[in-house]
This record gives C-alpha cells, sequence and structure tokens, in this order.
C-alpha cells in the first residue's frame, strides 16, 4: 500500500511547468491608443503649422467672429447655427497658425477617444481610429479654390466639432442602454435611451442640423448590438427613421422656412454645387459617415477581446493600416503649389510687402496664373520699376488647379481694385460676396478702407465698430479710426497705404459693369486715361502696353513723355516704342533718344526670327525666351490668346 501511493505522488512531484505564453493583452495595450493618438497629432500638427500656415491665416481672414449676442441671433436663424458659431468661434485662431493648428488637433484627438469610448474600440484596433480624424482633416484640407467659395461660417471647425457631439450623443445613448451583459434591458432603461435619441433629435436639429441626424443614426445601428428582443430592436429603429425624416420637416415648416427644401436634412454642410451630378467634395463626408456607422455596427457590448497570439503579425498590420492612412491622407490632401504661392501674394500685398511679392513670383517654377502675374505687376508699379523690370518674370495664363469656374473677383480682385484707385468696385466686390458668401474680416477691412478713401466717414466708424469686437483686428480698427474724421483728409492722403491710392482715383472711380473680367476691366479703364500726373501717367502707360493697343500707347507715351521731360525713359517703354515704331511707321521714332541696348536687342531679336520662322510658335517660345525672354519683343510676338479670369 505504501508503495502503491509513492507512485501515485511521483508523478505529481515531477510534473514540468508550464510554459508562460508570449501573447499581447487589452491590459499590457492601454497606453498603446494614447501614444497612437498622441505621435499622429503632433505629426499632424507640425505638418499644418510648417506647410499650410498661409492657408490657416487666410482662412480666418475669411471668417468673421463677433462678441455680439446680435451675432449670435444671426447664425441661429438656420438649422446647425450653434455649430457654425462655435466653429467660427475657433476658426479665428488661426491668426496664429499654430495656436488655430493646436485647437484643430486637440479636436481630433477628442473625436478619435470619444469613437473609441462610445464603440468600445479595443486598444489593439486603435489604429482604426485615424480613419475618422483622417476624413474629418481632409474636409478642410481637400478644398483648394472651394475655400474662397464656402458658405458654410465656421467651416474648419464644424465637421471636427459636429461628428463629436454626434458621437458623444450615441455614447451617451449606449450608457444609458447599459452594457447588457447577460441580461436584458431594463424597460426602463430603453424609454430612457428612446427618449434621449427624441430630444437629441429635436434639440440638436437646431443647435447641429445633420449633425444631430447622424447621432440619431448611430444610436439606431447601435441598438441592434445590444440584447434586446427583436420587437424592441424593430421600435428604436423605426423611432430613429421617424425622427431622421421628420424632424427636419417640422422644424422647416414651423421655424426655417427660408432654407431651401433640399438641404434641410444637410444643413451643416457645406455647399459643393455640381451641375455634373454629385460634387466629389461630398465623397470624404459620405467615408465620414459610412465609417462612423461601421463602428456602430461593430459594437461588441461586454465582450472581453481575447490575447493576441501573434503578436509580430499584430505589429505588421498596425503598420500596414497606419501607412495605407497616411498615403490615403496624403493622397487626397490639397497640394498645388501655385494655390499657396497666390496665398502667400495676396498676404504680401495686404501688408504693403511689395518686395515680398516680387520674391515669390521669382521663386515660382513654370507659368504663372494671370492672378499671379496681375499681382506682380501691382508690385512693381508700387515700387516704380514696373517699365525696367516687368517682364524680367514669367509671363502666361496657366490655369488653376481647379475643377470650377473661378473668378479673380473673389480671389484677390478686391484688392486688385483697391489698389488700383478703384474702391468703389472694391466695395461693390465685398458687399455682393458678403451677402452671397457671408460676411468675412476681408470684407470689413476693405470696406473701411473704401468707406475712408470716398471720405464716408459714418460708413467706416459702422465697420471699423465692427472690427472692434473681434478679436483680433480691433487694434487694426484704432489704427484708421482717426482717418475717419472729415479733418483728417491731410492725414489719409499722406498715410502709405492710401495716399497712393487717392493719387490714382481722380475721374475714373465711377460704378459701372466690369463683367467679373477684373485684369481686363482694370487695364483697359486706365489705358485710355488723361491725366497730368506722372504716377497716374506711368500706370496709363503700362495698361496701354500690356492691352498691345498700338494708338492706346501712342497716346499714353507722348503723355508719359511730357510729364517725364528730361528723365529717362524706362526700358520697356523704349522697346515697345522702338517695336510699333518700324512695325505701322505711323510716329518717327528717329529722332527719340533710344538706349543703345534696346536697338542691339531688336535687331537681334529680329534676326533670330528670320532663322526661326519655320519652327512652331511653342518651339520658338523656348529658343527665344533664354535671350529675349525679358522683352516687350518677346512678349508681343510669343505670349498671345491669354485667359484671363
Amino acid at each position: 500500500m505504501q508503495k502503491q501511493k509513492n507512485k501515485q505522488k511521483k508523478p505529481q512531484a515531477q510534473a514540468p511547468a508550464t510554459k508562460p505564453e508570449n501573447r499581447l493583452t487589452e491590459g499590457s495595450l492601454r497606453f498603446y491608443p494614447l501614444l497612437l493618438a498622441t505621435t499622429a497629432l503632433l505629426i499632424t500638427c507640425g505638418l499644418l503649422i510648417f506647410h499650410e500656415s498661409d492657408y490657416l491665416f487666410r482662412a480666418q481672414e475669411l471668417n468673421l467672429f463677433l462678441y455680439t449676442p446680435l451675432f449670435l441671433k444671426q447664425q441661429m436663424v438656420v438649422a446647425g447655427g450653434f455649430l457654425s458659431y462655435t466653429g467660427a468661434y475657433f476658426t479665428q485662431y488661426f491668426y496664429h497658425p499654430w495656436l488655430g493648428a493646436m485647437l484643430l488637433c486637440m479636436w481630433l484627438g477628442s473625436l478619435m477617444w470619444l469613437v473609441k469610448k462610445a464603440f468600445g474600440v479595443p486598444s489593439r484596433w486603435a489604429v482604426l481610429l485615424l480613419i475618422p480624424a483622417a476624413l474629418v482633416l481632409l474636409t478642410d484640407f481637400n478644398l483648394g479654390y472651394w475655400f474662397y467659395y464656402l458658405k458654410l461660417h465656421g467651416h474648419f471647425f464644424v465637421t471636427a466639432i459636429g461628428t463629436s457631439a454626434a458621437v458623444a450623443l450615441a455614447w451617451a445613448y449606449r450608457a444609458v442602454m447599459g452594457s447588457g451583459r447577460g441580461d436584458r434591458v431594463a424597460t426602463y432603461r430603453m424609454v430612457g435611451a428612446q427618449t434621449l435619441m427624441t430630444i437629441a433629435a429635436l434639440v440638436g436639429y437646431p443647435l447641429m442640423g445633420f449633425y444631430a441626424l447622424l447621432a440619431v443614426a448611430l444610436m439606431g445601428v447601435v441598438t441592434w448590438r445590444l440584447p434586446l428582443s427583436l420587437t424592441l430592436k424593430a421600435i428604436a429603429t423605426t423611432l430613429a427613421v421617424l425622427l431622421m425624416a421628420f424632424v427636419p420637416m417640422v422644424y422647416y415648416r414651423l421655424v426655417y422656412y427660408q432654407t431651401s427644401w433640399d438641404n434641410i436634412w444637410w444643413t451643416a454642410l457645406p455647399n459643393y454645387p455640381d451641375t455634373d451630378g454629385l460634387s466629389p467634395y461630398y465623397y470624404t463626408y459620405m467615408a465620414l459617415v459610412a465609417s462612423l456607422l461601421a463602428f456602430a455596427a461593430c459594437y461588441l457590448p461586454g465582450r472581453k477581446p481575447s490575447p493576441i497570439a501573434k503578436p509580430f503579425l499584430w505589429g505588421g498590420t498596425q503598420l500596414l493600416l497606419t501607412a495605407a492612412i497616411a498615403a490615403g491622407t496624403w493622397h487626397f490632401w490639397y497640394k498645388d503649389t501655385t494655390f499657396h504661392e497666390e496665398l502667400q501674394m495676396n498676404a504680401c500685398v495686404e501688408q504693403q510687402d511689395w518686395e515680398g511679392v516680387l520674391a515669390i513670383a521669382r521663386s515660382h517654377e513654370g507659368e504663372p496664373t494671370r492672378m499671379m502675374v496681375t499681382l506682380k505687376n501691382l508690385a512693381l508699379f508700387r515700387l516704380g520699376r514696373a517699365g525696367n523690370e516687368m517682364y524680367n518674370y514669367r509671363d502666361g495664363a496657366r490655369q488653376p488647379a481647379a475643377s470650377f469656374e473661378l473668378r479673380m473677383a473673389q480671389l484677390s480682385g478686391k484688392n486688385l481694385y483697391l489698389y488700383y484707385g478703384l474702391p468703389n468696385y472694391c466695395y461693390r466686390w465685398c458687399l455682393e460676396d458678403g451677402v452671397e458668401y457671408g460676411w468675412r474680416v476681408e470684407h470689413l477691412k476693405n470696406m473701411t478702407l473704401c468707406s475712408i478713401l470716398n471720405q464716408e466717414h459714418t460708413v467706416a466708424k459702422k465697420y471699423i465698430d465692427l472690427l472692434k469686437q473681434t478679436k483680433y483686428y480691433g487694434e487694426w480698427a484704432e489704427r484708421y479710426e482717426p482717418l475717419t474724421q472729415p479733418i483728417a483728409q491731410k492725414k489719409v492722403d499722406s498715410d502709405p497705404a492710401l495716399g497712393p491710392i487717392r493719387r490714382l482715383m481722380n475721374g475714373i472711380d465711377i460704378l459701372g459693369s466690369d463683367q467679373s473680367l477684373v485684369e481686363l476691366f482694370l487695364l483697359n479703364i486706365h489705358a485710355y486715361r488723361k491725366t497730368d500726373d506722372l504716377v497716374c501717367a506711368e500706370l496709363v502707360l503700362l495698361s496701354a502696353l500690356q492691352l498691345k493697343d498700338i494708338p492706346a500707347f501712342w497716346r499714353a507715351f507722348n503723355q508719359y513723355a511730357l510729364l517725364m521731360k528730361d528723365r529717362h525713359i524706362p526700358r520697356h517703354y523704349q522697346e515697345a516704342a522702338y517695336l510699333y515704331g518700324h512695325l505701322e511707321n505711323t510716329v518717327d521714332i528717329s529722332r527719340m533718344p533710344f538706349d543703345e541696348s534696346v536697338r542691339q536687342s531688336y535687331e537681334a531679336f529680329m534676326k533670330l526670327a528670320q532663322q526661326c520662322q519655320n519652327m512652331s510658335e511653342e518651339r520658338m517660345k523656348d529658343v527665344f525666351y533664354p535671350r529675349f525672354g525679358n522683352t516687350f519683343y518677346y512678349n508681343y510676338f510669343l505670349m498671345r490668346n491669354m485667359k484671363s479670369y
């Protein structure tokens, strides 16, 4: 018996110890979502600050937030108005691009955290939280030139805030319903949850518009993942569908009747009209909604995930998904260099940094757009160097990278009108765009300057008082406030920004129709002026030169030469006179004191033209540009049919 007991104990004593498994658990990955989100958001914030600062700064110029009760009331006249109000508040911080970028990334971080909590995303799949954040980011940075035409106030933060609010409401709904760990949801929880759904629709729609309906949709989908009977799930789903369908209709009939019927379900979303069907810009929003619905549909209440059996396979999957999300975001990001250079040039114009405009024009690679050309010519004119340097920069008419028709009036046309001495046209476009696209800081600033130039002091004071209600433009308004007094007109004439404009205004600022063609209108209105002011006379000559109107050029040239007296005529004007004198022989140029370099370059140009007469025009451009690209001869013969907009 003793031996038998020993035999029984022996195997127990010699049993080998179990080898610990090399597996990752949810507990060991609890800091992984935080590390992943922090890294992604820091990289995003850095990219925004270093590569999109001009874009972000321009965003707040095309935004307006006033610290007045009336401003809030004005936003609330449409569904989703409070969301626009909040978005406009945060957008103003792009005045400091680093600060606005940080706030935007904080909202993206809160969205990722809410999605994880609301839909119980396991830590192992935290990389999927980057998808909605990336899609929200793209709604702001795939716009391109649509940036100027947005009618949704506070657009840059609306999607982030609205989506976060929708997910937070879905999380609250799920919390009211309970986790349902093995037990049926109690009746009182079901009633409370449906009450919350109803309140979210009725109260949320006036505040958030579409995003309140999105919250209801997420609640309806989550319901199917909870331990409910089929009947209760059907009731909850039916309620969600009815709320999404009829709440906008009720508000449309009773409150928001001025909203278009087609848009009552989409308020607080931007409007991208497209004549060929659904605009591609909506695809990002569709993908965002689809991703959130997928998160809701995959919610697993009360189920603890098993350990990760193959950590290396899991790690490789995480890297691949991260790379795919980053590559997709970068692919759809609007990266056109010319667009960003135009933003930089426009910022330089507003700061009176004319050398900065020229530096950007010099650094541009390839053919410029007409807006870049006009801003460059404006800078040269303000510096008094256009007659010698205008053709030192590449000319052209590259079409902007936009899928729709652009108008320079909405881009930088207002500044062109203002600085070329036509404040009434600047004021008119600010007023029309303010009505069409909403009031912006840019509008108020330009209308202030236009009113001061036109000696409309009461009107100027009104705009200055509005700008004082902004966070960052109060100092700008206070700077110009003394100029609103009738006795301050001498100060206006001596002001470095307004004085040169006032000098150009005499006799031309009579409001008419420009057919939305800013550049051509400016050239035509200036080219045929009569003036006894030397600066105005040079502008007249420059305009006639660019129009290539020979009779207009000779009238402007004679007017300019008389005012110049014995001073040296700039090179480009000599080139045009020498060329036109040989082309038509209507004006005797034999006694004109042309520079020898002008004569020599003309002879060399014509000699080369004889040698290249059988070449195509495009081939001739390549041959002539290295030697003659900086001459009027090249521009006259080889830069033709350039379309303005």
